[in-house]
């Protein structure tokens, strides 16, 4: 009974097309929130998801820093990542500051359906949200190379989403991308 069980699930989701949505924005404008959920929800809709997170990926890469060279280097690795699971049929779910959009455009070169998502929230905005106490240090000297405080954020020109966290609740955000996501969730 298992193996038939097993089969079933195997040949339901085998032709699962993937694609990767590249969630992209300053630190605290809210990425990891809408990740997680985007998660949650297309996990529970059957499908094969995994999800990158900027923050988690950092513990696992050693050496990562934050130059723009640095910086780049580890978006490319975490694009070519997302874009072999792509390869594979696995929605990517992938949450990363990636200020610059020379990277960025680098890995939609290397996925066949990249969804970049800009979630915007002003700076002081982000700020306000610092748990973690990032954007103090960084304005105090104590974190280098911080972005949108002595390092860039490049906005995307032209995402393919931009979900407003400033001004938009979590589930609207949420919802908005889901709307969008109908044609690509199809079976």
């Amino acid at each position: 009974m298992f193996t038939d069980t097993k089969r079933s699930f195997l040949s339901k989701n085998r032709d699962q097309k993937g694609f990767v949505l590249w969630l992209t924005g300053l630190s605290g404008s809210g990425k990891s929130t809408l990740a997680e959920i985007l998660f949650e929800k297309i996990s529970a809709l059957g499908k094969k998801v995994e999800r990158l997170d900027g923050d988690v990926l950092r513990g696992v890469f050693p050496n990562t820093g934050f130059s723009k060279e640095a910086r780049d280097e580890h978006i490319k690795r975490v694009g070519f990542m997302a874009s072999r699971l792509e390869h594979h049929g696995v929605i990517v779910v992938a949450s990363f500051i990636s200020p610059y959009r020379a990277a960025r455009d680098f890995v939609r070169t290397l996925c066949g359906s990249f969804v970049e998502i800009y979630v915007r929230a002003s700076l002081d905005e982000c700020k306000r949200r610092d748990v973690k106490g990032l954007y103090e240090k960084a304005m105090a000297g104590q974190l280098k190379e911080f972005t949108g405080i002595d390092d860039p954020y490049e906005e995307p020109l032209n995402p393919e989403i931009t979900v407003d966290t400033e001004h938009q609740t979590v589930e609207q955000s949420v919802q908005q991308i889901m709307d969008y996501l109908k044609s690509y969730l199809q079976d």
